[in-house]
């Protein structure tokens, strides 16, 4: 994965500062990220999400609203308002850039933008949220203390998570007016709620409401424990993953360039500074491959010899099944460990222990095991392969 920085006008000409998450390789689809209220495209959450995504192929834009981060503008000028508007111009740069978002993500009152912002954006096949209210309004609750001097001075300085914010009328009144009901009921995009039960800032209420005002197709998923701002890199990668398994379903055909294969395999690396790698087979099926820490990877998923004794394994289980089924034997379910010991370069030892349930005879037992050397894989293995290697003509 890559990051560039990516910045654009925002809905009143400020500079927005952004950063654009890219795969490794082409992109399967282009996402728009909205952060939670007064956090910004570094914050925590935001980083991992859209770090995790692009891992998933999915490229993301994260940026900084109007005066918050690095971008342009004072915050105390915004309203509900303009921060969709700032998703509008989002996806117009990206646009521009040939990368017209068709996933929307959303964090807290960020969920509510995108929710909000959707049907403003042509491109978007699908929307999801996390941690999101219902009302946008709910996020006057964190500084309800002032309310009563903002509506009577006009504005009133506050202090979240740590920080002072200057909040003016403006900002009530506007979100104050903002519902999320009849956006909901005309979405006309794919909806996924993601929310936490324990969730102390924004109740799971919130995403019961959110649920039942959409049309299908929606989603529920739970994030069980997780905190509001999802602080715990696990949560966020959970969420991120999430994400990209669901929104497969909705988005755009894959390129042709970056689709799985038509025969073979497809290995593409994800992560240059590491050795994460994403194996595509025809039928849009994938897995990962990788290396343990110990070595420089990052052990998000099997390494290349335990891929090698994943194919002896499935395949002879798969050999036994069809044999017994043949011949009409209750052979239960069957597994097989397999092992390995490379002594040098040339010569290598694959040790595979079957373990045979079911009603069997020892002769029936005897006869399967036996089947097991006619695994296509072990033949292979035990033959003269051969690799030939030729390089891309289109690189």
């Amino acid at each position: 994965m890559k990051s560039r920085k990516f910045s654009f006008a925002g809905h009143d000409g400020a500079r927005l500062s952004g950063n654009l998450d890219l795969p490794a390789g082409t992109p399967r689809a282009t996402a728009l990220f909205a952060h939670c209220f007064t956090c910004s495209k570094d914050f925590i959450a935001s980083r991992r999400i859209a770090r995790r995504l692009a891992e998933n192929g999915i490229a993301v834009l994260r940026f900084d609203f109007t005066g918050l981060g690095h971008s342009e503008g004072e915050f105390a000028n915004e309203t509900f308002s303009s921060n969709m508007d700032d998703l509008i111009a989002a996806a117009k740069a990206l646009r521009d850039h040939g990368m017209p978002p068709a996933l929307l993500v959303g964090h807290s009152l960020g969920g509510a933008a995108v929710i909000a912002a959707a049907s403003r954006i042509p491109e978007v096949h699908a929307v999801a949220t996390i941690g999101a209210p219902a009302d946008p309004a709910h996020v006057v609750h964190q500084f309800e203390d002032h309310r009563e001097q903002i509506e009577r001075e006009g504005e009133a300085q506050v202090t979240l998570a740590g920080r002072p914010f200057t909040i003016r009328k403006a900002f009530l009144d506007d979100i104050a007016s903002a519902t999320l009901d009849d956006r909901l009921a005309t979405l006309g995009r794919a909806l996924l709620v993601m929310h936490a039960p324990r969730d102390a800032t924004v109740g799971v209420e919130n995403a019961s409401r959110l649920f039942v005002a959409a049309r299908h197709p929606k989603s529920f998923v739970s994030l069980d424990d997780a905190d509001h701002l999802l602080t715990r890199p696990a949560d966020a990668d959970y969420a991120a993953d999430t994400i990209a398994v669901w929104a497969s379903r909705y988005l755009p055909p894959v390129a042709a360039d970056a689709a799985s294969p038509k025969a073979g395999i497809r290995s593409r690396e994800l992560d240059t500074d590491g050795f994460l790698t994403g194996i595509d087979a025809p039928r849009d099926r994938s897995i990962h491959a990788d290396e343990p820490i110990r070595v420089g990877g990052t052990d998000k998923g099997l390494t290349p010899f335990e891929l090698v004794g994943a194919g002896l394994g499935a395949c002879t289980t798969m050999t036994m099944r069809m044999y017994a089924n043949r011949k009409g034997w209750d052979a239960g379910a069957a597994h097989v460990d397999v092992t390995w010991e490379q002594k040098d370069r040339y010569d290598s030892t694959f040790r595979r222990t079957i373990h045979l349930a079911g009603d069997l005879t020892e002769d029936q037992r005897t006869r399967l095991i036996e089947i097991a050397d006619r695994c296509p894989v072990h033949r292979m293995l035990e033959g003269t392969v051969r690799i030939e290697t030729t390089r891309a003509s289109d690189d």
